[in-house]
């Protein structure tokens, strides 16, 4: 640890100190357990490697300028996780004992929070998985709840920046009415293929469009997209975008600074109207696009021609990351402080 250079950490897994672990048998969870090793040891026939029982979480901790060490909306991910956990029928981890969770495992490895102002923070990822042997597909019956935390830098090396974003049409990230709007991997091995094409071609992520007609945006790779157009704040409505909280956060912050609230479903062709766009998440926090290429229709929509983010995106990322790292009132009660 003493050679991390914190203003230079990728967005990648660094051994921390401990991992917290909880278990569910017999139709009950058991107590939490701390854990220093990195190994899981699970039956081989475990629901979670044969019929994708999975569900995860992403959120962060971010050191102040005062010292302390602030949790952004813990709860909404603990209730996420819940809709993931019904949707592919796991037992729910309950929202208190997650958030005693995610505290626990914040303190035990408080030295690896990057210090103020490094532009890096503590990622913390909770993980439920299914562990009774099943060789029928069904739900099992004993399950792991795990969270481990590493300290990371921006998902996108550019950090705020804006980056190219591409569509194409010959992939979808999730079915309509499937899996999309719940955090499980099976939505993110969908988007390895389309991903690993993307960023060969030169851009930073995929644009997916509505996996039914193909007309309308849906998923920006792992975020949720948004634009502004004449003072209002457009993102998409779809049966299979994950509902993000940052997006939510920033809705709400949008709100309160006059613009107007669009949720709504999107036609590719109103690409060609937003003043500014940009894609939204735990990860990437909030990413401004440069510029999207339609590959199929030969079509460039461009955002960025100067390399700058947008005013509007410029203000919203300042006054959310502002509010995570405790340098302005959170008059939402989004932030908890480890103690």
């Amino acid at each position: 640890m003493e050679n991390l250079k914190w203003s230079e950490l990728p967005f990648g897994y660094i051994k921390t100190d401990y991992n917290v672990r909880c278990y569910y048998r017999d139709g009950k969870w058991g107590e939490l357990e701390v854990s220093s090793s990195e190994i899981l040891t699970i039956h081989m026939a475990a629901t979670c490697l044969h019929y994708g029982q999975e569900a995860f979480e992403g959120l962060k901790a971010f050191r102040g300028k005062d010292g302390k060490v602030r949790v952004f909306r813990m709860e909404e991910n603990a209730k996420r996780m819940q809709s993931s956990s019904q949707g592919i029928k796991m037992a729910e981890f309950p929202v208190d004992r997650f958030e005693e969770a995610v505290r626990k495992v914040v303190k035990l490895n408080e030295r690896f929070v990057p210090p103020y102002g490094s532009g890096a923070s503590l990622y913390i990822r909770p993980l439920l998985i299914g562990l009774g042997a099943q060789v029928g597909v069904s739900p099992a019956d004993e399950y792991m709840f795990l969270i481990f935390v590493t300290p990371v830098g921006p998902y996108f090396k550019s950090g705020f920046k804006p980056v190219p974003v591409c569509v194409m049409r010959g992939y979808d990230r999730a079915a309509p009415n499937g899996t999309g709007t719940i955090k499980v991997g099976g939505n993110y091995a969908a988007s390895l293929l389309a991903g690993t094409i993307a960023r060969e071609k030169g851009y930073a992520a995929v644009l997916y469009l509505d996996p039914k007609e193909k007309k309308f945006l849906d998923e920006c790779g792992p975020a949720n997209f948004f634009a502004i157009k004449d003072g209002s704040y457009i993102t998409p409505v779809s049966s299979s975008i994950l509902p993000s909280i940052t997006n939510k956060s920033l809705i709400q912050l949008a709100e309160d600074m006059g613009l107007k609230v669009e949720r709504r479903p999107i036609p590719v062709e109103e690409l060609s109207t937003f003043e500014e766009a940009a894609e939204c998440g735990t990860a990437a926090v909030v990413t401004p696009i440069s510029q999207i290429d339609d590959l199929d229709e030969n079509k460039s929509y461009v955002f960025s021609k100067d390399g700058n983010p947008g005013p509007v995106c410029e203000k919203l990322y300042n006054k959310l990351r502002a509010i995570q790292c405790g340098d302005e009132p959170d008059p939402y009660g989004w932030v908890k402080i480890i103690e």
